[in-house]
């Protein structure tokens, strides 16, 4: 250590990657634990396959995890990585439109081998000249070699140790970054060390070869150190968007008093979300693992006639499969919250990357007069608000809630600052537990002057025993109807019920100026990135603002009035224009311009703000 020449550094961004089984999802994940137990700003994104196990070496089965870490709040992973970490020709050759110019590289030695780069689709047995890298910053450890001479005593086959490698690689650049190994020691022993010691021990004995490698070696002519951030204070963990949204709805049910349910059926890339509800029986959570995404929320739909705060979770394609019971649930009334965390499409699509393509689904794709309130969150963190948010929303004005994520944000995570519940507010549903004296017969869908919310009558309560299902209904009875005028009431009062939320939640805000000469516009799980890009811009002098969308269904008040300020409005999404056409809709006096991005990929902030200077050029 006393050899080291230290760099201090304001964020660096590391991409770890490899065939699907090197691990490199927990090496990633072990490094920015640690860099966030430090007191870095952290942010990461996931980037796995979309074949279940593409042929192994090859370009299709590459699997990588960005971490972006910093003295300061970030608020995206990174455009391109300083650091990249591969872990075999196919690797390297995946992610070299990620390297910064000046990037360093660390590849398995081991893995140059003929065989492999012909299977990476190489040409030539120099992968560095024929990338056109030579003059980068490379280092060739023998990773997998090195792994074996650290475990030549151990009682583990061959395969078993090559396994380990993965922690030799995460030895090497915590070394780099003068990050301590205790953390990942920790959890190696947390994981494994009761059910499988010799596992744990293997591994952390090759964590301490790959550190020591780089020390006594000298690999790094210098290393690095990002210091703390300068976070509020407060206890920190970090958190990835799907157990946010998990933990938000667990907070719902806590601050309604409604038991939480949740049916779904497992689907990438929202799974995470009903695993992470079913450990949660001590806190009296019912998750179940449905056949079939129209069981799951028809089993959602029960329970919320039962009297529970119920969830169903699904993507793209599940969301489709439960349009009809949706329905269901506009027509008797009932709070529900659908997720749908998006990803590429359409059909099976790419499952395991970002889109914002199902707006226009969540927004009207079901049968007849169906409207639904949709609201989108805009990071790993604030999932946990807007789970919240979209439950207090259905059990209160007593109406189905979309909430609409992404794969970015589902995977990606960040440094959470964990909440006091006494900060959030109560929820209180409106559940009638007796007939009141100026009804002769329950009438179950008589309502609330200001929220046109009917009452929660629960099944079995004496007294308020009704008719519920899918056919039209008498607009205070609730026995089945078919006077084409009380319909078209019926339909009325519904899609009033939800426009007169714009009057529960926050008004539109706008982030920097109020005025300037281009307002860029966007929603849901793009914010990191255009709120970058916007910043950047703002530095430069430029009168560049950002107007960000979570509530999409109704519009917040205000909007109009932050457009007018504007002398050009352009919207961003990951889509081919579903929000900028809904704009459009919306308010029509109004002109838009469009930058839209459908690679499976998040936007970056060097293309944004080519973009919007482009625009301003104009």
């Amino acid at each position: 250590m006393e050899n080291k020449n230290i760099t201090e550094k304001d964020d660096v961004v590391i991409r770890f990657s490899g065939d699907s089984g090197d691990g490199m999802q927990l090496t990633g994940t072990l490094f920015s634990d640690t860099a966030a137990l430090q007191g870095n700003g952290i942010s990461t994104f996931p980037d796995y396959p979309a074949e279940i196990r593409a042929p192994q070496g090859t370009v299709a089965g590459v699997s990588g995890f960005q971490v972006h870490f910093s003295d300061h709040r970030v608020q995206t992973p990174g455009d391109y990585c300083d650091v990249l970490v591969a872990m075999n020709p196919a690797a390297l050759k995946a992610n070299i439109c990620w390297l910064k110019k000046d990037a360093t590289i660390i590849i398995d030695g081991d893995s140059l081998d003929e065989k492999s780069l012909a299977k990476a689709g190489y040409t030539t047995l120099d992968p560095f000249a024929e990338l056109g890298i030579a003059d980068y910053n490379i280092i060739v450890p023998d990773i997998t070699t090195m792994t074996k001479e650290a475990l030549k005593d151990f009682d583990m086959d061959m395969k078993s140790v090559v396994k380990c490698k993965n922690m030799f690689a995460l030895g090497i650049c915590l070394f780099m970054f003068n990050k301590p190994l205790e953390h990942p020691i920790e959890y190696i022993e947390a994981k494994f060390g009761k059910r499988n010691p010799t596992v744990a021990e293997a591994n952390i004995q090759v964590l301490k070869a790959g550190y020591n490698y780089a020390h006594n070696t000298h690999a790094f002519a210098n290393t690095y150190d990002v210091h703390a951030a300068d976070l509020p204070k407060g206890r920190y963990r970090s958190v990835n968007g799907n157990q946010a949204t998990a933990w938000g709805f667990i907070a719902a049910s806590e601050k309604s008093g409604r038991p939480l349910f949740c049916g779904s059926y497992p689907i990438t890339p929202a799974t995470v979300i009903l695993e992470e509800l079913a450990k949660r029986r001590d806190l009296g959570v019912k998750a179940i693992q449905c056949e079939d995404e129209i069981a799951g929320i028809c089993t959602a739909i029960g329970a919320a006639f039962g009297g529970s705060f119920a969830v169903t979770t699904t993507s793209g394609p599940g969301f489709s499969l439960k349009s009809e019971a949706m329905g269901l649930a506009v027509i008797t009334e009932l709070p529900l919250v659908v997720v749908d965390v998006q990803r590429g499409g359409p059909s099976t699509g790419i499952p395991t990357k970002t889109e914002q393509g199902d707006l226009f689904q969540a927004l009207w794709g079901r049968n007849g007069e169906c409207p639904m309130i949709v609201i989108a969150a805009s990071t790993p963190c604030d999932c946990f608000e807007y789970a919240f948010t979209a439950g207090k929303l259905a059990m209160e004005h007593m109406t189905p809630v979309v909430l609409l994520t992404d794969g970015y944000i589902a995977n990606g995570s960040q440094p959470w600052k964990i909440p006091s519940m006494k900060d959030y507010p109560e929820i209180h549903p409106p559940i009638i537990t007796s007939l009141p004296e100026d009804e002769p017969a329950f009438l179950p869908y008589k309502r609330d002057e200001k929220t046109l919310a009917r009452r929660w009558a629960l099944p079995g309560t004496p007294g308020l025993e009704h008719r519920i299902g899918g056919l039209e209904k008498h607009f205070l009875k609730g026995s089945p109807s078919h006077d084409p005028h009380n319909h078209e009431k019926m339909v009325r009062l519904r899609a009033e019920k939800v426009a007169r939320v714009a009057d529960y939640i926050p008004a539109q805000t706008v982030y920097g100026d109020p005025e300037g000469d281009l307002l860029v516009v966007g929603w849901g799980g793009t914010r990191g990135h255009l709120e970058s890009a916007v910043d950047h811009m703002r530095r430069e002098g430029k009168k560049v603002s950002l107007c960000h969308f979570n509530y999409i269904n109704p519009l917040p008040h205000g909007v109009a009035d932050i457009f007018s300020r504007f002398k050009k409005i352009v919207v961003c999404e990951l889509n081919e224009g579903q929000f900028a056409n809904y704009m459009r809709m919306s308010f029509p006096q109004f002109r838009y311009e469009q930058y839209n991005k459908v690679q499976g990929l998040p936007f970056t902030k060097e293309e944004l703000v080519e973009n919007f200077n482009q625009l301003l050029q104009k």
